[in-house]
């Protein structure tokens, strides 16, 4: 068992992030127990890895957490496994970005205001065991809206789509980001299919949502997580 602390930034493998890579192309996020190439961004949620499997867990008190590669992705593919408990929400970032000390606010923000240094901004995937909008986009911390909402697509989000994740079982995700295209399936199901442009390229960052004072420890579970650029 391994165990990432908050604000600690780990040195970059070759690859960028804590792998082992197959003759296919994939690499195997994890599967060493190790959390190279990787940092806590945005908040103090806590982080290991057991037996394989990436383990986020609440921090009363905390803003939303990430645990985001330190290299930015363009086009991709990732998969994985989730089981996350059904208080919390989480979701993956993806071609997502860290605001910087005197930067303005994030084109398209709804406040309008510059976000604090370090915190992580753009498109999630989201995880949510309640509400039917698993799977979907949500422009986390600047439009503050559903991609799909956004750029029209909602016809995608239909029954099947929205009864797609199970609750406390653990759900298969499949996320493709190819030029401005992005989409997500859920345990085979299509849940989103919308085109951006906005997001040439970004990080990669996994989700544990701050929580009510007085709640929890909840936590958030990933495995067989893999990647492979396109």
């Amino acid at each position: 068992m391994k165990t990432l602390l908050p604000a600690l930034l780990i040195a970059l493998a070759v690859t960028g992030c804590a792998t082992s890579k197959s003759s296919s192309g994939w690499e195997h996020w994890f599967a060493d127990g190790k959390l190279d190439g990787f940092q806590v961004v945005s908040g103090t949620a806590s982080y290991k890895v057991e037996n394989g499997v990436l383990i986020g867990t609440t921090v009363e008190g905390s803003p939303n957490t990430f645990l985001a590669t330190a290299k930015p992705c363009k086009d991709f593919e990732l998969q994985f496994e989730v089981n996350v408990d059904e208080q919390l929400n989480s979701g993956v970032q993806v071609r997502s970005h860290l605001a910087k000390e005197g930067d303005p606010a994030p084109e398209g923000s709804k406040s309008g205001k510059p976000l604090p240094a370090g915190r992580m901004y753009g498109p999630q995937c989201e995880i949510a065991a309640t509400g039917g909008k698993s799977g979907d986009f949500y422009d986390e911390a600047r439009r503050g809206t559903w991609w799909s909402i956004l750029t029209k697509t909602e016809a995608v989000c239909t029954d099947a789509a929205k009864a797609a994740f199970k609750k406390d079982e653990w759900n298969h995700y499949r996320i493709v980001v190819k030029g401005d295209h992005y989409q997500s399936w859920i345990n085979g199901v299509l849940t989103a299919d919308f085109k951006q442009p906005g997001d040439p390229e970004g990080l990669i960052g996994f989700q544990v949502h701050g929580i009510k004072k007085g709640t929890g420890p909840f936590s958030v579970r990933w495995r067989n997580v893999k990647f492979r650029k396109l």
